[in-house]
């Protein structure tokens, strides 16, 4: 265990808990932001793993996101914001957390060493044509490794991230990215600098992921679920502010689309009828900047 960076004593923390309050807290933040640069050396890798990502997605497959502890909690929270977001199908995402969504309240260690778990959780969810993000700090989690072993096996893409070079996960992987982060101030808590680079790198993978896949326009969330009064909302000044129309007017056509920002975008470029903007949109591969240079907008 002391090989890995991820559970080495940081210098840094020797004496930690006779310091002031403000001088930990000033250790505490700039481990944060020193982790956060980790993710500028992965660039390649995220890019190569969105495109992954995003050819699984838009041919009908799942894209799996599977982890154990915080790097599962990380993923999770990644994996839950994109049928809201950038509006891909819930059942397009699945979350595969160590021990299952009921642990949650306590999230237990043991899980994570449960390799038939992992198996039989990859048996019920993963198949040929998905790709599968699979998550762990140290790069050796069981639960984590079962999961990309079997993911493989099935004929599923693999994209492996952790925080230790060599890592055990990467074996066998599509896309493998490495977030070298330093050691945690608190030794072995990667929730701290290890999950602070998670995190930045899978905003960007599935950011990046989403503009693939045509739902980002100009920096406008394009392919929102507007299910609540917030998100009418900015749908309506989305459609407003890309076409220059009227908020009031594209709330209407917003409406009229049955809530789709992209079909209303294509409405108030004047395309005939919603049945119309959606075809010119599965034409398109559903990106907006193709479908209005087809009416030469």
């Amino acid at each position: 265990m002391t090989g890995r960076g991820t559970e080495a004593l940081n210098d840094k923390a020797r004496g930690l808990d006779t310091f002031a309050p403000g001088d930990i807290l000033a250790l505490l933040g700039s481990g944060q932001q020193e982790a956060a640069k980790a993710v500028d050396g992965a660039r390649d890798a995220i890019s190569a793993a969105s495109a992954l990502a995003a050819n699984a997605i838009s041919s009908g497959g799942k894209l799996v996101y599977a982890g154990a502890g915080s790097s599962g909690l990380m993923a999770m929270a990644d994996a839950l914001e994109l049928p809201g977001t950038y509006g891909i199908p819930r059942e397009q995402i699945v979350i595969l957390l160590a021990g299952g969504m009921a642990n949650l309240t306590d999230l237990p260690g043991a899980p994570e060493d449960d390799i038939e778990l992992a198996k039989s959780d990859a048996d019920k969810n993963i198949g040929p044509g998905d790709c599968v993000l699979s998550i762990s700090a140290s790069g050796s989690t069981p639960y984590a490794l079962a999961i990309a072993e079997a993911a493989k096996a099935r004929g599923a893409k693999v994209i492996a991230i952790a925080n230790n070079a060599g890592a055990k996960l990467f074996a066998g992987a599509d896309v493998a990215i490495l977030l070298e982060t330093p050691p945690e101030l608190v030794s072995g808590s990667t929730r701290m600098g290890a999950g602070t680079a998670q995190k930045i790198a899978l905003n960007m993978f599935s950011t990046l992921m989403a503009i693939r896949l045509g739902h980002v326009h100009d920096g406008y969330m394009v392919n929102l679920r507007a299910d609540n009064k917030k998100l009418q909302i900015r749908a309506a000044r989305i459609v407003s502010e890309i076409s220059g129309i009227e908020f009031q007017d594209a709330g209407r056509l917003v409406e009229a689309a049955s809530g789709s920002v992209k079909t209303a975008i294509l409405l108030a470029a004047g395309v005939e009828d919603k049945s119309s903007a959606e075809a010119m949109l599965r034409e398109s591969g559903q990106n907006v900047r193709r479908a209005l240079g087809m009416i030469g907008r």
